[in-house]
């Protein structure tokens, strides 16, 4: 069970409550089991009827959906080994970005990450998965030690943008997520990055330049949140779902344009609501991008990485 579900997940909801009532009776029938499974396969039905054909703004809603599975979650249930490394150095340590170095198979790996949190108190620590400068100087300088060592770094990317206060602009927020993709466009080893959830503006370009950028099915990737989209345009926050509509930033839209190179299959109904097969599937594909990526020469990986993201944006229009 996902939680408590979403307004276009209603009618799923109600399935499942049906279904659970059932389970929970002592005196189970021949004809009890019978409704179970006719209610299971309706359930199924219906995700698969919903899920097919979600609107933009249903999308942003199931990539923050609260149970989604974060950049811990994956370390927990994808990777082997972990060991969480802290601060960036210069002034303190940013816990809405986490990183460290992991084992994935046979591969020693650096991941970074944006990290939200569950509960409210994990959530106003991480800043609602929003890193100041701090967070991004982190992940510089794990990077160039992961780049020392010859080690991978796969990027979990999953923030509305960066933290937008007083503070972090004095410490130079835009500043160093330029000097982060600038160094991420030159970093001498494997960079994998994969949005999981929201990929919000430079918050996410920060650690956003990879090899192979790869994005959930159920998430988004966009220059701007659709509420700062709606409230430039239209003024109102209220024209949220308009503003993710004219957007294009969803899977699909992603992969047509060329800005993202693969698109992970969720389980049905998202993400929220297997957490251990979305991390199989996200081990597969790591392991997998990995094993491509280390027989590639340095100097043609970085000649690929540059022309990749020079395509960006590339574009004809008939006459």
């Amino acid at each position: 069970m996902a939680g408590p579900g979403l307004e276009f997940e209603n009618e799923i909801a109600d399935l499942e409550g049906q279904i659970a009532s059932l389970e929970r009776n002592t005196d189970r029938s021949e004809e009890i089991d019978t409704a179970i499974r006719s209610l299971r396969l309706a359930r199924v039905a219906k995700l698969k009827e919903t899920y097919s054909s979600l609107d933009p703004w249903q999308t942003v809603q199931v990539a923050r959906h609260k149970n989604r599975p974060y950049t811990r979650d994956y370390l927990n249930l994808a990777f082997d080994e972990f060991v969480e490394l802290h601060g960036d150095k210069h002034f303190g340590d940013d816990r809405a970005m986490l990183s460290g170095f992991a084992k994935l198979d046979r591969f020693k790996v650096m991941v970074i990450g944006h990290q939200k949190g569950r509960t409210y108190k994990e959530r106003a620590a991480c800043h609602f998965g929003c890193a100041h400068p701090e967070g991004y100087r982190k992940a510089m300088v794990k990077m160039k030690m992961a780049e020392k060592y010859r080690l991978p770094v796969i990027c979990f990317i999953d923030t509305p943008g960066a933290y937008p206060g007083i503070g972090a602009e004095e410490r130079g927020q835009a500043q160093v997520i330029a000097e982060s993709m600038f160094m991420m466009s030159d970093l001498k080893t494997p960079v994998i990055c994969v949005v999981i959830g929201e990929g919000g503006s430079g918050g996410a370009l920060g650690i956003g330049v990879g090899d192979r950028v790869a994005v959930l099915q159920h998430a988004y990737y966009s220059v701007i949140s659709p509420e700062g989209c709606a409230g430039i345009l239209w003024k109102s926050h209220e024209h949220a779902p308009k503003a993710a509509a004219a957007l294009r930033f969803t899977s699909d839209h992603l992969l047509r344009l060329g800005v993202v190179d693969d698109v992970l299959e969720e389980p049905l109904g998202g993400a929220h609501r297997d957490h251990h097969q979305m991390a199989t599937r996200m081990k597969t594909y790591l392991s997998r991008q990995l094993s491509e990526l280390e027989e590639m020469p340095v100097d043609q990986m970085l000649e690929q990485r540059y022309e990749k993201f020079r395509r960006l944006g590339v574009f004809l229009e008939e006459s």
